[in-house]
């Protein structure tokens, strides 16, 4: 199918862009202010939404703006997985800002008129990303969501907030500024362009074995926002953020981004072959199984429900990367679709964990015995959410690990197998306990004090919940997309 010319994929990043830009002049008008991000959401959402037919049929959507250098252009192009990460960050942005909404406001959080802004720039680089055609193009939308998520992390504005933000920086801009930098200008050297192609842009290159092999590591690392150890520690300390924020990096654009662009790298840069011919393949799986398991025993150990997340988001984001660089067809449609699965799981815990807090207070598990019979609309969703990460039916999560199990035993591989049911127990192990101290372990007397649910936090994270469950229920849409990317 011929790729079809249209503005649409400039027009999704233009809507936010232009929120943002909306949300600063409105900084005195808070009600109306407030209604800008909902309602680009919704724009943003239908404009991708708009392209999937092309795409699901096999097509594409480009847009070539102009040339920086020979062979290199600024362009776009929607086609079957960068659909897969926009509807995801597009759809889940709708939901996001409500919850943004009714958590700022219930809070009181200063600086609120910054915050919106850059939480709708910080989509407008998501989205540029999903649409990149070539690494020149991703990789400025990669810098850009660095930077505007950068006051984000910082928001408190206290001696912790800083600390944090300060990891964050140095580890996602240090890394694209050595590791990153070097892939690209090698990239550029050894074929010419920075386009992505279909099978590989570096697949027949007259390189070295151990040229492309540093080249490759070089992007691994480079795209830290993937948080493969050890480029991990970045994200347990930007949990000094705002909870719609955690849920920001941890669900919507910022890691999903750096899991993307390592898809990018395998399908699209290398190709599967190349990949398979160097041995990257397995040596990747068995460095991402370690983050699997390490991060999930690290999440085991912490009280603070928003650390023992993120460590969970690490652990996680390793299962896409296993499902691409096991090369096997099957295993590369979990990976893919383990995008969304973990998306519409982990963007429901963390806005679990912010209802949470608003609505008692309370950060540690060991504080949150009885808190379900107070909060029982947001502890059911934790619970749902948790059966989707540990991949129990008919939940998101156990569609995508089915085909992970399915691929690693294709791919001859019952190692990854076995790394993929330990982290399901770890999961387990990590998850269910918060779930029952809630619901059946006794509230101490003295931290019974009136505690309510917010309609403005709890509907949005419901409506995510029931997402998880629907994905896993109705998975065809991603399936299809890719499927379309495998093919």
């Amino acid at each position: 199918m011929d790729p079809v010319t249209s503005i649409r994929p400039l027009l999704a990043i233009a809507v936010a862009g232009l929120a943002a830009l909306t949300i600063l002049l409105l900084h005195n008008r808070e009600k109306l202010r407030d209604l800008v991000s909902p309602a680009a959401a919704i724009v943003m959402f239908a404009i991708v939404a708009s392209m999937a037919p092309t795409v699901l049929s096999g097509g594409t959507v480009d847009l070539r703006l102009f040339e920086i250098l020979p062979g290199v252009d600024f362009a776009f192009r929607a086609d079957a997985l960068g659909m897969v990460f926009a509807t995801v960050s597009s759809l889940l942005w709708i939901v996001a800002a409500v919850y943004s909404i009714g958590y700022m406001r219930h809070l009181h959080e200063h600086a609120q008129t910054r915050f919106f802004a850059c939480f709708a720039t910080s989509l407008a680089a998501a989205v540029g990303g999903a649409f990149a055609a070539n690494l020149f193009t991703l990789v400025i939308f990669y810098e850009v969501l660095s930077l505007v998520t950068y006051p984000l992390v910082y928001h408190h504005e206290d001696e912790e907030g800083w600390t944090g933000s300060r990891k964050y920086l140095v580890y996602l801009m240090g890394a694209s500024k050595s590791a990153l930098l070097a892939a690209l200008a090698l990239t550029y050297q050894i074929a010419g362009s920075l386009d992505f192609v279909a099978g590989g842009l570096l697949a027949g290159v007259d390189a070295s074995a151990a040229l492309l092999t540093a080249v490759y590591f070089c992007y691994l690392f480079g795209f830290a926002k993937a948080a493969v150890m050890p480029m991990h520690a970045w994200l347990p300390a930007a949990m000094v953020a705002p909870t719609p924020v955690s849920a920001l990096l941890h669900a919507v654009a910022v890691v999903k981004m750096g899991v993307f662009c390592v898809l990018r790298v395998v399908f699209d840069v290398f190709g599967v072959g190349l990949v398979g011919k160097l041995g990257l393949g397995i040596a990747t799986a068995y460095l991402v199984s370690f983050t699997i398991l390490m991060a999930s025993i690290y999440a085991l150990t912490r009280d603070d429900l928003k650390a023992r997340l993120a460590y969970s988001t690490v652990s996680q984001l390793s299962y896409i990367v296993l499902g691409a660089v096991l090369l096997s067809p099957v295993a590369m449609v979990g990976g893919i679709i383990h995008i969304a699965a973990h998306a519409f799981s982990k963007i429901t815990l963390f806005f679990c964990a912010g209802s949470i807090y608003c609505a008692s207070g309370k950060r540690n598990i060991s504080d949150m015995a009885g808190i379900g019979r107070r909060l029982p609309w947001t502890m059911g969703a934790f619970f749902v959410a948790s059966l989707s990460m540990i991949g129990i039916p008919p939940t998101a999560g156990f569609v995508s690990k089915w085909y992970l199990a399915q691929g690693s035993v294709e791919a001859g591989q019952v190692a990854f197998l076995a790394v993929l049911l330990t982290s399901s127990i770890l999961n387990a192990a990590y998850f269910l306990p918060v779930s029952y101290a809630a619901f059946f372990e006794a509230e101490p007397e003295e931290s019974r004090a009136a505690v309510r649910e917010i309609p403005m936090v709890t509907i949005p994270l419901v409506a995510t919940a029931i997402l998880s469950v629907l994905m896993g229920i109705f998975p065809g849409y991603f399936l299809t997309l890719a499927d379309g990317v495998v093919r």
